[in-house]
């Protein structure tokens, strides 16, 4: 049985799509109002009974604060969730000994790298959002850190809620030209791609073909490939042959509240060996993502 926190985000709605795919899996969805993961009490309320049954039960958590420029200026808000929900749902998940499967981001790292980062790498965080978040991680890995999984992702988008490429495809249908960073490089990674991913985990452990101490620490996770914003949004007019030209630009032509990383390529070789993980180019899962949206890749 798998508990689904902040079911109704970009990344919990993928996970409602992908559980459609997977029968034998029951899955148990709570959106932020069902249960609110930086209340003791809601978390017991919900978790206590379903950990009580015979079925093993894991967590895993999409619920976050992620609007990065707006935490500039609601810095509690964004720590009340990235940090103090993350700490609180940890010691729940403790408490029963359940799997916590936690969701961390490559805004972590901030540093004039320029080769995919690992795991062990040095953490740079800048803004109220990458604090936070990795705040969250410590939070989770402190007070659970035998059963705690921290994936950290990137350049998440999909069908659902907001995201680059839905931004992408609204204003190349109403404007001739866009200005898009170039400066910026990571890898997108499509949320159903994670999703599925996080199943196929999960089946792995609960068949015994990985131990279930091995999902302990931090991994990374993204689609393969390398872009920039600028190459993730010609490829978005590429595929639906829209006529917006995109105009390349550097980061300092378009300042934003909160600073991006300028390289957050992760290296995902942990996850791929220790759990044989197949994990799709970024251009297939962006056409993927295109004809889930609705608008067929005309080529």
């Amino acid at each position: 049985m798998i508990l689904v926190t902040g079911a109704n985000g970009q990344l919990g709605q993928c996970f409602q799509k992908v559980a459609a795919q997977h029968p034998q899996i029951r899955f148990v969805f709570k959106s932020a109002s069902e249960l609110d993961i930086t209340q003791l009490k809601s978390l017991k309320q919900t978790i206590a009974p379903l950990a009580s049954g015979t079925e093993p039960l894991w967590v895993v958590n999409c619920a976050a604060y992620t609007a990065v420029d707006k935490a500039e200026s609601e810095p509690a808000n964004a720590d009340k969730v990235n940090r103090l929900g993350v700490k609180k749902l940890a010691q729940i998940c403790a408490q029963y000994q359940l799997p916590l499967i936690h969701f961390s981001t490559d805004y972590v790292y901030h540093s004039k790298n320029n080769l995919p980062f690992r795991e062990t790498d040095p953490v740079h965080p800048k803004g109220v959002y990458a604090r936070t978040k990795l705040a969250g991680e410590r939070a989770a890995l402190q007070y659970h850190p035998n059963l705690t999984m921290v994936i950290r992702t990137s350049w998440v988008y999909s069908e659902f809620g907001h995201n680059f490429v839905k931004t992408m495809l609204r204003l190349g249908a109403e404007r001739p030209n866009l200005k898009v960073v170039v400066d910026q490089i990571g890898s997108p990674t499509y949320a159903p791609d994670l999703a599925q991913s996080v199943l196929q985990i999960y089946q792995q452990v609960v068949e015994g073909k990985v131990p279930q101490q091995s999902l302990a620490g931090i991994w990374h996770f993204a689609n393969e490939g390398v872009a920039s914003w600028y190459d993730l949004a010609c490829a978005v007019f590429e595929y639906q042959k829209m006529s917006c030209k995109v105009v390349p630009i550097s980061s300092s032509e378009y300042p934003t509240p909160a600073q991006r990383p300028p390289f957050s390529v992760l290296d995902k070789r942990k996850i791929k060996s220790v759990f044989g993980l197949h994990i799709p180019y970024w251009r297939e899962s962006l056409k993927e993502c295109l004809k889930e949206i609705g608008l067929t890749p005309k080529h």
